[in-house]
């Protein structure tokens, strides 16, 4: 059945174990063990090994693609080429403009050009190295002004999908003005205004687990893939045209997920692996190693951001005026959505009545970018949140008090036109942030004398004992949207099913939920003892035999996935209710007076008293239900003014970072990152806090160390290994204190609110501006270099 009205908050069953516990995940105990089950461990007695040819070039035509010594090579099963593909030639999450095989043309680094399946995987990489391709090289396109000059070249020529007749250039994928009020009217009243041009690179999700999967060709002509994913449906609705199968003969399955925030959201190997078997008739196992993992998935998008900001003499905010260009790569990917982010929320979390912006994605011959945790919401943050301590300066405020002063709350109106009408206690975050207690200052000190290196900047490198080093604090907060956006369908299904065994209830979950370490499987075991009162909770393993869940992204799961779960035992409570009336009714007057619960395996009053078990009410009788749930429905934004009620619910995190800096070698030790953020219910504390310092790390990582360089000349990646990409260990790690509110969203099941992606838009910009404040400087891209802090 389907349901599109709201599950706020309700009364609920106490039995152990439910909403608001700290429950343990049942999955965590083996992965920090390392017997967990990852796609990379899949395994079957008779496959064979996938490998991809991957183009060294970033934009080039092939001439000519000679596969003979690959399969002249003993042990190799198939090797295809475009030519060699069945049906449908490109996918794509939003346009389909992304070939399976290079089409003729490659348009990136990396971009997949061949496929070879063979016995062993050592075999399938030397075979793949004897494929002779010829390639002609073409003029890169690599930011811009190269991408719309006259003349310059048109990596997508003839294009049909919705957004090409609304941008200027058809290498802008996608392009969205907000215009609220009139920033020309007011600016001659500004007393104060601050213009500011910054840069982010292009960050890596960087999770451990690689693209990895199995395919199993079928007896009915279908395939079986074992995947490790975000997005079953979309998966399967992007495979499904390619192979030439209807999609009810390609079924699939999730496999264990070894992160993802983004980066599994679009295809990698998936198409391949399955095009291999159905062509070999064997199962086809594909891993990619970490070299071929940087190329295999999207990025975040590097972003050059323009700001100018006009304010009062008493600190309140007059005008925005924005302009946000992302760098969408060769392929789409998300890419129109992350704009229709970045633009909405290119104000941040404040009150400003007249606002101009305009925010737009590039093709280029970089990488694709596409989904990361923040989409699109982080590259303005960072932005306006220099811009607020660069006000707060002009305007000799703190800049705490400058933020609160023009902080929205409950009731504003966004700059799309749309009403808050949630809480929304930016005000309060900041407040508690900084009242929170500043670690001790030179903590390196020991009583001896001597200093701890581990707590200096350069750690155990011995590169300081203390001279030259800085104290700086900064100050950051953001806004998010929860869900998917711009009238998107976003709905989940779930499946709950309540009987009896052994003489004990036990409840079974099916959704399509992809698990990638969100705490889905905590979560959802909660709501059901929450509901239905029962102990034992088994969750059936995610695939495409039931229907979409949406994707694991836009910290929309617990809410929406989460939602579906709560009213499928919401129907399955009222079968069991109306059940026990049937059979048990004419025993006691409470079960057609009273409000009845389950709790603990028994049906009860609201004042406790036990009228049954479960198990003399459902007998032998299993009960269960299926739904479709939905949140508020969302609209499109206006193309020309950016205006309309676009985004299901907003989150907020305030950071407080203390950073300690070698102003001599531009060395960086954050101390602290302490974080305030309201997460409407807390299902799991310790979850919500997990994901909240998770986040926190994230954001730190993009604002000192993480970024993928591409060279601006050939557009060619430099470092696509842990080796050069640096993400923080746990000696980077500082101490992350948090301070948790729980402001109910009425309109969101249990007035929870998704939690995992605000914290990291402001932990960047706290960090950077906790060093601006230790080195006097301006500091406008992330992530900082020590040459950036020397001047060397």
């Amino acid at each position: 059945m389907r349901d599109i009205t709201p599950a706020g908050p309700t009364r609920s069953s106490r039995t152990r174990g439910g909403i608001g516990e700290s429950t343990l995940r049942p999955d965590g105990t083996l992965k920090v063990t390392g017997e967990f089950a990852y796609a990379s461990d899949l395994w079957h007695e008779d496959m064979l090994w996938g490998q991809t040819l991957r183009s060294p070039h970033a934009h080039a035509r092939i001439r000519s693609l000679d596969v003979s010594a690959a399969l002249a090579t003993p042990g190799v099963r198939a090797v295809l080429t475009y030519a060699d593909l069945p049906a449908a030639t490109r996918y794509g999450l939003e346009i389909q403009d992304t070939p399976v095989l290079a089409d003729g043309v490659v348009r990136h680094h990396g971009e997949p050009v061949a496929l070879v399946a063979a016995d062993h995987p050592e075999t399938a990489r030397r075979a793949a190295a004897k494929i002779v391709v010829d390639y002609e090289p073409l003029p890169v396109v690599t930011d811009e002004r190269s991408a719309t000059a006259p003349g310059a070249p048109v990596l997508h020529p003839g294009r049909t999908d919705a957004h090409a007749r609304h941008v200027p250039h058809p290498n802008v994928v996608h392009r969205q003005p907000v215009v609220r009020g009139d920033v020309a009217a007011v600016e001659a009243l500004a007393d104060a205004v601050v213009t500011g041009d910054y840069e982010v690179g292009m960050q890596d999700q960087a999770f451990l687990g690689p693209e990895s999967g199995l395919a199993v060709p079928a007896e009915d002509g279908g395939v079986d893939l074992y995947i490790a994913t975000q997005w079953l449906h979309a998966d399967l609705r992007q495979i499904a045209p390619v192979l030439g199968l209807p999609e009810e003969k390609v079924r699939m399955t999730l496999s264990g997920v070894g992160g993802a925030f983004g980066g599994r959201e679009d295809l990698s190997m998936q198409a391949h692996a399955c095009l291999l078997a159905l062509r070999t008739g064997r199962p086809v196992k594909m891993v990619y190693n970490r070299f071929e993992s940087f190329f295999g998935h999207v990025h975040r998008h590097p972003a050059r951001l323009h700001y100018e900001h006009g304010a009062t003499r008493d600190g309140r905010l007059l005008y925005v005026r924005a302009r946000i260009v992302l760098d969408g790569g060769a392929y789409a990917s998300s890419s129109p959505a992350v704009v229709g982010n970045a633009a909405s929320l290119a104000v941040g979390p404040y009150d400003v009545g007249h606002v101009d912006v305009e925010a737009l994605a590039l093709y280029t011959n970089n990488p694709p970018c596409g989904a990361m945790r923040g989409f699109g919401a982080v590259q303005a943050c960072f932005a306006y949140e220099a811009q607020m301590d660069r006000l707060a300066a002009e305007l000799g405020m703190d800049p705490v008090e400058f933020r609160r002063r023009n902080a929205m709350s409950q009731g504003s109106v966004m700059p799309t036109g749309q009403v808050v009408d949630a809480p929304a206690p930016v005000a309060e975050l900041l407040r508690r942030v900084k009242a929170m207690p500043l670690p001790p200052e030179r903590q390196w000190e020991s009583a001896g004398g001597a200093a701890d290196l581990r707590a200096l900047p350069g750690g155990l490198s011995n590169t300081t004992h203390g001279e030259g080093v800085v104290r700086g604090v900064g100050y950051a907060v953001g806004i998010k949207n929860v869900g998917f956006s711009e009238g998107f369908d976003d709905y989940s299904t779930a499946h709950v099913h309540l009987r009896i065994v052994g003489g004990e209830a036990v409840a079974t979950v099916h959704t399509a939920m992809a698990e990638v370490g969100q705490g889905g499987v905590t979560v959802h075991a909660q709501i059901v003892r929450t509901e239905l009162g029962v102990a034992r909770v088994t969750l059936r393993p995610a695939d495409t035999r039931i229907g979409s869940a949406g994707s694991t992204s836009a910290s929309r799961q617990t809410y929406v996935t989460g939602g579906a779960v709560k009213r499928a035992c919401e129907e399955v409570r009222t079968k069991v209710l109306a059940l026990g009336r049937a059979r048990l009714g004419t025993y006691h007057p409470a079960w057609d007076t009273a409000e009845l619960l389950l709790e603990d395996g028994k049906v009860v009053t609201d004042a406790g008293e036990v009228l049954a078990s479960l198990a003399d009410v459902l007998g032998e009788e299993g009960v269960d239900a299926e739904v479709e749930w939905r949140h508020r429905p969302t609209e499109p934004f206006d193309l020309r003014t950016g205006q309309g009620r676009g985004h299901v619910q907003y989150s907020f995190a305030a950071h407080r970072a203390v950073v300690e800096v070698d102003t001599e070698l531009g060395l960086v030790k954050v101390v602290e990152l302490a974080c305030a953020q309201d997460v409407g219910k807390a299902l799991n504390p310790l979850s919500v806090a997990g994901q909240i310092q998770g986040g926190t790390t994230q954001g730190l990582g993009l604002a000192l160390m993480e970024e993928i360089v591409v060279d601006p000349v050939t557009a060619k990646v430099r470092n696509p290994s842990f080796t050069d990409y640096l993400i923080p260990t746990v000696l980077d790690t500082p101490a992350i204190p948090l301070d948790v509110l729980e402001l109910a969203d009425t309109h969101a099941p249990y007035g929870l609110r998704g939690v995992g992606e605000a914290p990291t838009l402001s932990s960047t910009p706290a960090v950077v501006a906790a060093v601006r404040q230790a080195t006097g400087l301006a500091l406008t891209r992330v992530p900082l270099r020590p040459e950036h802090l020397t001047g060397t």
